[in-house]
């Protein structure tokens, strides 16, 4: 059975959310890092940068959230064989963790980066439910989950963009984000 490492305000969470929307059987191992043990030799072994998440799934180590929800996406039929999809994907989730998060939650830039994010975003969302057309994909739940904490966490004031907020309301009424991150 596949393992996630995570810990709490980790982006394990993330990776929980894409494993709930798919019905992935797993089992989550909750490290408490106040104490360290992400910097224990057992788990130096599964990421040696001491980070969170990972996973394990028999001899397979995997860390990174946006490399464990491609996997995951690639592995469990999400991912077509199409070159040209899978840059798509790869493009929204690199554009999530390079862009998107670094954009909205360093506070020195934030003003001047969330309207360049999120008026494009606002553009794609008033023209469809998701950020690949009609259907939720694993790209959500990588974009998805940064809007989401981004009012979670910080409140961030998104009145301007409507489309934007209608899709966080989507995405927050969906099973899979309730059985995970709408738990904590």
């Amino acid at each position: 059975m596949l393992k996630l490492y995570g810990g709490q305000r980790t982006r394990a969470s993330i990776v929980q959310w894409y494993l709930e929307e798919k019905q992935i059987p797993y089992k989550f191992v909750m490290l408490d890092m106040q104490a360290g043990e992400h910097r224990q030799p057992e788990y130096l072994k599964i990421n040696p940068m001491g980070k969170l998440p990972a996973i394990v799934e028999g001899d397979f180590t995997l860390w990174e959230s946006g490399a464990i929800l491609l996997y995951l996406a690639e592995k469990h039929g999400e991912i077509e064989a199409s070159l040209e999809k899978r840059s798509v994907i790869n493009q929204w989730i690199v554009f999530a963790n390079a862009t998107l998060g670094p954009g909205l939650f360093i506070a020195d830039s934030r003003e001047k980066e969330k309207p360049k994010l999120l008026t494009p975003l606002n553009e794609i969302l008033n023209k469809q439910p998701f950020l690949m057309g009609e259907e939720f994909t694993v790209v959500d739940v990588a974009v998805g989950s940064l809007l989401i904490y981004t009012q979670l966490m910080l409140r961030l004031d998104i009145s301007e963009y409507q489309a934007v907020g209608d899709y966080i309301k989507r995405l927050m009424g969906r099973d899979g984000f309730k059985n995970s991150i709408g738990k904590r």
